[in-house]
Formats: C-alpha cells, sequence, structure tokens
C-alpha cells in the first residue's frame, strides 16, 4: 500500500495551477478556430501526425520517409497556415495583459459614474446614428478599433481624420454617398477612415443570411482588437460582433450597454 501511494505525484498548488493554465490557453485557442476553416486544417494535421506513428510501427519505410518530412517541418508549417490565428492569439494575451486594461478596471470601481457619464456623450452621436440606418433600413459597419493600425486600414480606405457625429454617420452610409461600400473605422474618439475593405471570417458556421457586410464584421474582430456595429440593409435589424462572435438583433439599450462597456 505503501508504494502504491508513493507512486501518485504529489498535488501540489503549482501542479493544479499549471494543469489549470494549460486547459486555459487549450479552450483559448478552441475558441479561435471553432467554426472556421482552421478546425478542419486542425484535424488533417492531426491525421497526418497520428499516420506517421501508424506507418513507424508498421515499418511502412516509404511513407514514414514521406510524412517523417513533413512533420519535420510541422511547426513551421503550422504558424505559416495558422497565421491569422496566431495573431488573434498573441492579441487575446497582449489585451488580456495590458495596462490600459488593468486600468480600465480600476475606473470601473472607483469612478464608474464619472466614466459612464463621460462616455455617453461620446457614444451618443452613434446609437442616434443607428437609430436613424435602422428606421430608414441604411446598411452600415461601424468599426471601433482599440489601436488603429494606419498599414491594416488605410492602404483599402479614405481618410477622414473627423468628429464624430450623426449627421456625418448617416451622410456616409447614405447610398448615394460614394463612401457607403465598406466600413467606417472609429478610433481615437474620431472617424479615422470610410470605405474601407475589411478581411471576410473564414466561419463556416454563420446563418445563411449574412452577407458580405456582416463577414467583414466578424472578420475584423478576428484579426484586430476592434468591435464593430453591422446595420442589415434588408431588415434594419441591428448586430455587434466582438472577438469574432457576433450578438443578432440587439436593443438600443443593449448597444448603450456594450459600447458603454468596449468604446
Amino acid at each position: 500500500m505503501q508504494s502504491l501511494y508513493s507512486s501518485f505525484p504529489k498535488i501540489t498548488f503549482f501542479v493544479v495551477l499549471d494543469v489549470l493554465l494549460v486547459a486555459f490557453l487549450i479552450y483559448q485557442l478552441y475558441n479561435l478556430i471553432r467554426g472556421t476553416i482552421a478546425a478542419n486544417i486542425f484535424i488533417g494535421f492531426a491525421v497526418i501526425f497520428g499516420l506517421n506513428f501508424v506507418v513507424k510501427a508498421l515499418d511502412m519505410k516509404l511513407l514514414t520517409i514521406i510524412l517523417g518530412k513533413f512533420v519535420d517541418v510541422g511547426i513551421i508549417a503550422i504558424i505559416v497556415v495558422f497565421q491569422q490565428e496566431v495573431r488573434r492569439f498573441l492579441l487575446l494575451v497582449g489585451k488580456n495583459a495590458s495596462l490600459q486594461r488593468n486600468k480600465a478596471w480600476w475606473q470601473y470601481f472607483f469612478g464608474k459614474k464619472d466614466v459612464e457619464k463621460n462616455n455617453y456623450a461620446r457614444i451618443k452621436p452613434i446609437i442616434d446614428a443607428c437609430k436613424s440606418m435602422k428606421q430608414t433600413r441604411t446598411g452600415a459597419l461601424i468599426v471601433f478599433a482599440k489601436y488603429y493600425d494606419e498599414q491594416f486600414y488605410q492602404n483599402s480606405c479614405e481618410v477622414v481624420e473627423a468628429r464624430i457625429s450623426k449627421r456625418l454617420l448617416e451622410s456616409i452610409f447614405q447610398k448615394t454617398s460614394p463612401l457607403h461600400d465598406g466600413a467606417v473605422v472609429i478610433s481615437e474618439n474620431k472617424i479615422k477612415s470610410a470605405s474601407c475593405i475589411l478581411p471576410l471570417t473564414e466561419k463556416t458556421d454563420l446563418p445563411a443570411q449574412f452577407g458580405l457586410r456582416h463577414r467583414a464584421g466578424i472578420g475584423v474582430t478576428e484579426a484586430n482588437e476592434a468591435t464593430a456595429i453591422i446595420i442589415s440593409e434588408e431588415t434594419g435589424e441591428i448586430s455587434y460582433a466582438k472577438q469574432g462572435r457576433v450578438k443578432m438583433n440587439i436593443s438600443f439599450a443593449e448597444l448603450e450597454k456594450v459600447l458603454n462597456k468596449d468604446f
């Protein structure tokens, strides 16, 4: 009995912490690739690595050589194939470790009323514009970027650099406006650019009614630390995208709440 107990490893605080951290990383990686083409690619990698062990055990020399060469460059191949997912993972890690985020938590607990009061003045023109565009069923895509990556956005955008206003947002998304196609990017409390062409999400489990506007709104939140408001041109329904996930048909009270938190 004594030898049986001695064969089990000691369970210490750091062992439990180690297991929890690994589980957390696996969960975050699962969230990053869930519902995307990357999930199928990952399964393909797993099958090839599994076959490599099988052919080695069966002493199948030709297949062992071929699969062995692939396994040898496996890490490099994974980085190349999953470069968007790796970027999103690093953004996620950086966001959680951000000092600005920690500062925001202190403001939330110790100065919540002042923060919300000041923030409402910033988001009111956006909410008012969304109300108007919902009534007229004007399609719109508004992106809120925490960090404005000039290389990412300006290559496919018209630079605006203007104060946020209800009328300006409405005029940009009017069907007769030359800037209505694409997205408006808001950062640093300004409308930085308009008519932006954004990367589309690769998710395969989205509702059938989602068009390019919704896919672009989801895609930009996967590739960057950003959130997005999407207004459907067909129904006027408002959706809100964050971290590659989308919340459909949200009310203006919900919109105010999420913008107060994220913008």
